[in-house]
C-alpha cells in the first residue's frame, strides 16, 4: 500500500530515529528528550515519499447509483486527464458481455472472483477511474489499484440511491438473493465501502454531479496537503515578520502532547470545518456511529489518522460498553424543556462520552518506541472514566501507556471515590490527595513545565508524560459530536425542523462540555444561547456576567456538584484566545496575571462579544435538591445534582421562545445520598450498593444503570494511595508508578 498516514510513518521511522538518539546521547543528551527531533523526520519522509503527483489515479468508488460515472467524467473534463469506467471500458471489453448479462452467465460469486481477475490485469496512471459497486468486495483487486490512487469513497444518501436505480430500472445487484430487499443490500455493502477509501466526499440529498465533482477535488486537494490542518499554542505570539515560520503541530502531536510547552493549550489554526444545511439533513436519520465518523474525519486529517481506521475507532469506542444503542439520547422532560442523556458510558458519566474514544486515537499517535505515562487530575468523573477508557486497549498498547488519575481525596462523593478505585486495572491507578481539584489540576499542569523533572523520566526510565483531561485536544474533541447529535435527534423526532435555534444549558466547571458545544455551533449547528450553569463555586458565572475572573478570597465549596467544584477553569483560556481572534499574547497575559495575583479583568469589548453566546448564573444546594424533587414529584424523572444544577439555571435563564437542551452529565446513582436526601428517603446510611438498589426500586426514569449496579461491590474493597498536598509528593509518586510499570 503506498500511502501510510503520518502516525504509521512514524512507527517504520521512530526506530531508526531513536537509535540514532541512543547512539549520539552521551555527546547530544537532549536528542533523547525531543520528540520534535522524530516528528521533523517524519514531515520529510512524508514529502519525500508520499506526495500525490500527476500519475496518481483519482478512484471513485461507491454504490450502483452514486453517480461514479458522471462524476468521474465532470472530473476528467476539469483536470484533462483520462476517464475510465471499470463497466464500460474494462469488464465489457474484457468479456466481451454487458455486465448484466455476465452476472446471470455466472452468478455472483463467480461474478466477484472474475470482476477481480479483470482488475488485476488492469494499469492505469494519471486517471480517473469510476469503479462497479462491487469492486471493493475483492480484496485482492482493491490492493492492486489502491497502490497507485486515492480511492474516494461516495457517501450518497440510500434514498436517493434507492430512487436512482428504480429510474435506471435496476431491480438486482451483485450479491442481491431472492429475499434480500435492494436497501439490506445497500448497507451490508457499506462495510466494504468503509473498509477500503482514503476520503469521503459526504453528499447530501439531491446534489447535482457538478457539485459532487467539486467536493471530491476539494477532498482530494485536503488529502494531498498533509500540512494543512495545524494547531497552535492559545499562548502562541504570532511573528512580526511574516516570513518566520510559525510554532504548529499536527493533530497527532497535540494528542500526544496535551498541553503546549508555553503552559497555553492547543488549538486548531484555521477555522472548524463546517457542514451545510443539506449535508446536516443529510446525518438526521443517522446513528450516532455514523455521525461521529462524518464529523470526526472532517475534524482529523487523514494523514493523521486514516479516515477508515477512525471509523474502526469510533465503532470500537461506541459499541458493546454502552447500555444505550443511541449512545446519547434525547428525552423530552416538559415544556420547552429536554435532557441529553450522557451517562449510558460503563463509568455512567459524560466522560465516557470521549474517554472510550481518546485512548485509542492516542494509542495509534504514539511511536513505538517510548513508554507514556498519562496523568489526569479529577473532580469526579474523569477518573473513573480514563481508567475504564485505557483499560480497553490492546494488551500490546497497555503494556506502554499506564494512566495515573489524581483526584481530591475528601473533594468526591464516596460513590465516585469508591469508582474511581474500583476502576484500577493492571495500567491504571487511583491517587488521593489532601487537597481540592484545583490544586490537582494546577500540580500536573507543573509536573508538565518542569523540563528537568520530565526529562528525567524520559532519560532514565524511556517514559514520556502525557494528559487525558480537556486540556488535551484529543479528549475535547469527540464531545462536539453529542452537541450536534442532540440536535439531529430533535429534528428527527419532529419536535423542531433544520435551522430552527435552540439553546444549551450545561453544568459548568472546566468549561469543555460547554466549550464543545461553541465549536458544534461553529460545524453549523444553530445553537442561539450557551448558558453557563453554576454551583456555590460559580466563579464562571460572575465572569460571565462582569467579566472579571476574580479568585481573591475565593475559597471551594464542597457541594452536592462535585465535579464542578472548580474554580481554576483551563478550557475558558480556549475559548477567550477565540473570542480575542487568537492574541496569545493576551492569553500568556492574562493567565500569568491569574497565576500571579489570582484574578484579570478582560476589556469590555471582549465582555460584550461573551455576552453575545453566553449567560450564566448559579443554584444553591437547598435548589438542586428542591429541583431533584420537584422533577421527580412533576415527571417520575430522577435529576443527578449537576443536571438539577442546570435544571434550576435553565428555569431562570431560558425566555421559553426556544428549546433548551439540558445536558445530564451523569447518572443519578453515582450521587446516591444527595438523591435520597432530595427525595426524602430514610436509611441514607447505608452502603453504597444498599444505597443504588433501593433506588432502583423506585422504577424511576432514566432506569438504574446496570453495569454501575453490577460492579458497586467489588469497588468498595479495592486500595489505593494518598499523598500530601505537594507537587514534590506527586512527583514522587509519578516516579514510583512509572518504575512498578515500565520496569
Amino acid at each position: 500500500m503506498l500511502h501510510f498516514n503520518r502516525c504509521q510513518h512514524l512507527k517504520q521511522i521512530t526506530e531508526k530515529c531513536f537509535s540514532v538518539i541512543h547512539v549520539n546521547m552521551d555527546k547530544h543528551p537532549q536528542l533523547f528528550l525531543s520528540r520534535t527531533f522524530v516528528l521533523a523526520e517524519l514531515r520529510k519522509s512524508w514529502h519525500s515519499t508520499h506526495s500525490l503527483v500527476g500519475d496518481k489515479n483519482i478512484i471513485l468508488m461507491g454504490p450502483p447509483g452514486a453517480g461514479k460515472t458522471t462524476v468521474g467524467r465532470i472530473i476528467g473534463q476539469k483536470l484533462g486527464c483520462c476517464v475510465i469506467d471499470m463497466d464500460d471500458d474494462i469488464l465489457e471489453k474484457t468479456w466481451n458481455m454487458s455486465v448484466s448479462e455476465k452476472l446471470q452467465d455466472v452468478g455472483n460469486e463467480q461474478f466477484l472472483e472474475e470482476e477481480g481477475k479483470a482488475v488485476l490485469n488492469f494499469s492505469a496512471s494519471g486517471s480517473v477511474i469510476s469503479l462497479t459497486g462491487s469492486n471493493p468486495m475483492h480484496d485482492a483487486s482493491m490492493w492492486h489499484l489502491k497502490k497507485n490512487g486515492i480511492i474516494v469513497y461516495l457517501d450518497v444518501p440510500l434514498t436517493d440511491i434507492v430512487s436512482r436505480l428504480k429510474l435506471m430500472k435496476i431491480d438486482r445487484i451483485v450479491g442481491q438473493n431472492s429475499g434480500t430487499s435492494m436497501i439490506e443490500l445497500l448497507k451490508l455493502r457499506r462495510q466494504y465501502y468503509k473498509k477500503w477509501y482514503d476520503t469521503r466526499v459526504f453528499c447530501e440529498s439531491g446534489a447535482s454531479p457538478e457539485k459532487v465533482a467539486d467536493k471530491v477535488l476539494n477532498a482530494v486537494k485536503r488529502y494531498q496537503d498533509v500540512d494543512s490542518e495545524t494547531f497552535i499554542s492559545t499562548r502562541h505570539i504570532w511573528p512580526k515578520d511574516c516570513e518566520q515560520k510559525i510554532s504548529t503541530k499536527f493533530f497527532s502531536e497535540v494528542v500526544i502532547e496535551g498541553l503546549a510547552s508555553d503552559g497555553g493549550l492547543f488549538v486548531p489554526e484555521k477555522e472548524f470545518p463546517k457542514l451545510n444545511s443539506g449535508e446536516w439533513k443529510s446525518l438526521v436519520g443517522a446513528t450516532y456511529v455514523e455521525r461521529a465518523q462524518i464529523l470526526l474525519e472532517k475534524c482529523i486529517h487523514p494523514a493523521d489518522i486514516p479516515a477508515a481506521r477512525l471509523g474502526e475507532m469510533i465503532e470500537k469506542a461506541y459499541g458493546e460498553n454502552f447500555t444505550c444503542s443511541k449512545i446519547a439520547p434525547i428525552r423530552h422532560l416538559s415544556g420547552n424543556q429536554f435532557i441529553l442523556e450522557l451517562f449510558y458510558g460503563p463509568t455512567g458519566s459524560f466522560k465516557d462520552l470521549s474517554l472510550q474514544l481518546m485512548p485509542h486515537l492516542f494509542a495509534y499517535c504514539i511511536p513505538p518506541s517510548c513508554n507514556y505515562m498519562i496523568l489526569v487530575a479529577t473532580s469526579g468523573d474523569t477518573g473513573s472514566a480514563v481508567l475504564n477508557g485505557f483499560s480497553h486497549l490492546n494488551d500490546n498498547d497497555k503494556q506502554r501507556i499506564a494512566v495515573a488519575t489524581f483526584f481530591p481525596e475528601n473533594g468526591v462523593s464516596d460513590f465516585q471515590k469508591a469508582q474511581i478505585i474500583g476502576s484500577q486495572k493492571e495500567n491504571g491507578w487511583a491517587v488521593g490527595v489532601k487537597s481540592d481539584f484545583d490544586f490537582c489540576q494546577t500540580a500536573i499542569k507543573r509536573i508538565f513545565k518542569d523540563s528537568n523533572f520530565t526529562g528525567f523520566l524520559t532519560v532514565e526510565y524511556g517514559t514520556i508524560l502525557s494528559s487525558a483531561n480537556s486540556i488535551n485536544w484529543g479528549r475535547l474533541l469527540p464531545q462536539v459530536v453529542y452537541h450536534a447529535s442532540a440536535y439531529l435527534d430533535l429534528v428527527s423526532q419532529g419536535f423542531i425542523s433544520f435551522g430552527s435555534p435552540v439553546d444549551v444549558c450545561i453544568p459548568t466547571g472546566n468549561f469543555g462540555n460547554i466549550l464543545a458545544a461553541v465549536y458544534a455551533k461553529m460545524m453549523g449547528i444553530p445553537i442561539r444561547k450557551f448558558i453557563c450553569a453554576s454551583n456555590q463555586n460559580h466563579v464562571l458565572t460572575d465572569f460571565i456576567k462582569t467579566g472579571h475572573y476574580d479568585l481573591r478570597g475565593r475559597k471551594l465549596a464542597q457541594t452536592f456538584s462535585p465535579a464542578i467544584d472548580i474554580l481554576k477553569s483551563s478550557n475558558l483560556e480556549r475559548h477567550l484566545h477565540l473570542m480575542a481572534s487568537k492574541d496569545g499574547q493576551l492569553m500568556t497575559k492574562l493567565f500569568n496575571q491569574l497565576e500571579e495575583q489570582h484574578h484579570f479583568q478582560i476589556e469590555k469589548i471582549l465582555v460584550e462579544k461573551l455576552q453575545q453566546d453566553f449567560v450564566a448564573d448559579w443554584c444553591s444546594e437547598g435548589e438542586c435538591l428542591a429541583a431533584i424533587h420537584s422533577t421527580y414529584n412533576t415527571s417520575g424523572y430522577i435529576l443527578d445534582p449537576h443536571t438539577a444544577v442546570a435544571k434550576v439555571v435553565a428555569d431562570r435563564m431560558q425566555d421559553k421562545t426556544c428549546p433548551v437542551i439540558i445536558s445530564s452529565t451523569a447518572h443519578y446513582s453515582k450521587f446516591a445520598p444527595a438523591i435520597m436526601q432530595a427525595l426524602k428517603i430514610q436509611d441514607i446510611n447505608q452502603t453504597s450498593s444498599s444505597q443504588l438498589y433501593l433506588l432502583s426500586s423506585y422504577n424511576a426514569l432514566p432506569p438504574p444503570h446496570e453495569t454501575i449496579l453490577e460492579r458497586t461491590k467489588q469497588q468498595e474493597k479495592m486500595e489505593y494511595q494518598v499523598c500530601a498536598a505537594d507537587v514534590n509528593v506527586l512527583k514522587s509518586h509519578v516516579e514510583k508508578l512509572i518504575q512498578k510499570q515500565f520496569t
